[in-house]
């Protein structure tokens, strides 16, 4: 539904009484509807499998190479500062006892994404192959998304980046949301994301991501024949990124 189809449904219904429920009704159809947009590889589903125990905390590779590939804004000031993947601490509590542990967050890919039903708009939506996507184009935003992300994985782009570093990528664009793609673009001509890439370049190769739907892809491998954790499983989000020695 477009920006002006949008308004004028809803300015319809208010005044011809129709039904809150109904609209919802009308938005969940049509944000189901159009999970299989920019699907070229629709009998896969791609997951990532991320190995804490070979990621390095000082390291930055991944994250310095997202930034590139993308044009993520970044622009020295924690306020404007847009991340799509990161390093945080992660707080578990056991009894009395609280332990930290150094973790790659980024977009978990979700399953049932919590973004993309809040989004009264459809700029969120998620591909059959699993990918979770914003529609800049679209996005008016109102950030329900970055409210709704249990993974805090959501950031708002206050300011247009001031450096293009890849020609080939749109530059980003201030007033929308954005989060983590897993380099769509490349995954759809055969290419691993940036930061897949480059944490292989650097030795650590801790960083993985491959078909969930095919047992004998390495990330289903690594799923099987481990001990691996998800964040907030209890969420009933079904994440697609898992880790080890978490």
């Amino acid at each position: 539904m477009k920006r002006r189809d949008f308004i004028k449904f809803f300015g319809g219904a208010l005044l011809s009484g129709t039904t809150s429920a109904y609209a919802f009704r009308f938005l969940t159809t049509s944000i189901l509807s159009n999970s299989s947009r920019d699907n070229p590889l629709p009998a896969r589903k791609w997951g990532m499998v991320i190995d804490l125990n070979k990621c390095q905390s000082d390291c930055t590779e991944c994250l310095t190479a997202c930034r590139f590939e993308n044009n993520v804004g970044f622009h020295d000031d924690n306020r404007w500062d847009v991340h799509w993947i990161r390093k945080v601490k992660l707080e578990n509590q056991i009894g009395a006892t609280v332990k930290e542990k150094d973790i790659v967050l980024l977009c978990n890919q979700c399953e049932h994404p919590p973004c993309a039903q809040v989004c009264p708009v459809q700029a969120t939506y998620k591909r059959e192959d699993g990918i979770v996507i914003v529609d800049h184009h679209r996005c008016v935003g109102c950030r329900y998304c970055m409210i709704a992300c249990p993974y805090n994985a959501r950031f708002f782009n206050f300011k247009d980046t001031h450096e293009w570093v890849n020609k080939d990528r749109p530059k980003r664009s201030h007033g929308v949301a954005e989060s983590c793609n897993l380099c769509a673009h490349r995954l759809d001509v055969g290419k691993q994301p940036a930061c897949v890439e480059a944490c292989q370049n650097s030795g650590a190769g801790a960083i993985y991501v491959g078909n969930l739907n095919d047992q004998y892809s390495q990330v289903s491998r690594l799923i099987q024949g481990n001990s691996v954790k998800r964040i907030r499983e209890d969420l009933g989000t079904d994440p697609k990124v898992y880790y080890l020695g978490l």
